[in-house]
């Protein structure tokens, strides 16, 4: 596998509005804009499409900053309220003349393989996915997701008051599952007797754990009801509830994907995201898109992100965090050297 060099640089600011025009069978669309010079661009979102304040939207930044770059143009479609018709917006694109076409999310990897085979000139990315043995037209773009939440752990636990912290998790999947195993590691190196609670708001096959804010509201309520003072949630657009409880209960959440403390939208709910495990999703997407552009494009592998390469890592907006940097960093350095190996699954 191919490891990408990124540079974290900046803060991301994320468009945070939804998709204003909505097609048959619950799917929103729309051009985003653009130039007719340039890639046309295929964008399939993940359940709850742009407007998310997290993994959607990171997406959408990564297309929106490619076509400034570059050029060219978008075409934004949405799975249905089920989601069943993945397949067939792959396919929409394809027949339109996208190219490249992007899937955001894994739920996509179960079609994308069929769909890219009948499409071998366009050029597919799936986010969260892998590339290789699906298809020689497809680039996995995939993050470890598991070291950054890592870090996430490690500021809890440092952070932690009460010795008793949460995740929120917003479907059981293996990939959310990473994301479990890096919180939990990293917040008991730190502190091995740490009360650790852990929730999906939904079960495997069920994405509507991804866009459910007042579930995960609930989920988050109980955590701190029990006595934990901060709440990972790895949940996409339910993350939201996840700092609406943090905000009754005078706790603190830890954001995901994007830089929650600028995307959430609601300056209310600023104060108690502590941080964000970011998954520089933007800049993989970018980067894909200039691949495309200038023709290096490889199918059938796969492009990772990890801490080495600054994909994933934590934000510092606010500046709740600042204190502690020297220890994020020295956990960091850790990683990168191979000194600490992060779990991919949940030990317990």
């Amino acid at each position: 596998m191919k490891l990408a060099a990124l540079a974290l640089a900046g803060s991301l600011a994320l468009a945070a509005c939804a998709s204003d025009e909505t097609g048959s069978g619950g799917s929103g669309s729309g051009a985003s804009g653009g130039s007719e010079d340039g890639p046309k661009i295929g964008l399939a979102y993940d359940t709850g499409g742009r407007g998310d304040k997290s993994f959607n939207d990171s997406a959408y930044a990564g297309v929106e900053a490619a076509i400034e770059a570059d050029g060219g143009s978008v075409q934004e479609l949405s799975p249905n309220s089920d989601a069943s018709n993945r397949a067939d917006l792959l396919t929409q694109l394809a027949d339109q003349g996208f190219n490249p076409i992007i899937a955001v999310g894994f739920a996509y990897g179960d079609v994308i393989g069929e769909v890219a085979q009948q499409y071998p000139d366009v050029s597919f990315a799936i986010v969260d996915s892998t590339g290789v043995d699906v298809a020689d037209n497809v680039t996995g773009l995939l993050f470890a997701a598991n070291e950054g939440s890592f870090l996430g752990g490690v500021a809890a636990a440092t952070k932690s008051e009460t010795g008793h912290i949460g995740f929120v998790g917003g479907v059981e999947t293996p990939l959310i599952q990473s994301f479990e195993a890096g919180y939990v590691a990293g917040a008991r190196a730190v502190n091995p007797d740490i009360i650790i609670d852990r929730q999906y708001i939904s079960p495997a096959g069920d994405f509507s754990g991804f866009n459910d804010p007042a579930r995960g509201q609930v989920v988050a309520q109980g955590m701190f009801d029990a006595g934990a003072d901060i709440v990972y949630a790895a949940a996409g657009g339910s993350g939201i509830g996840v700092f609406q409880a943090a905000a009754a209960s005078n706790g603190r959440a830890i954001g995901v994907d994007s830089d929650q403390y600028e995307t959430v939208g609601d300056p209310a709910l600023q104060p108690v995201i502590m941080t964000s495990v970011l998954k520089r999703v933007d800049n993989a997407v970018e980067a894909y898109i200039g691949q495309f552009v200038d023709g290096t494009v490889e199918g059938g592998s796969d492009e990772v992100y990890d801490l080495a390469s600054e994909g994933v890592g934590l934000s510092y907006s606010g500046g709740f965090i600042d204190d502690i940097q020297s220890t994020i960093d020295d956990y960091t350095q850790q990683i990168v050297d191979g000194e600490i190996t992060v779990p991919e699954t949940p030990t317990d």
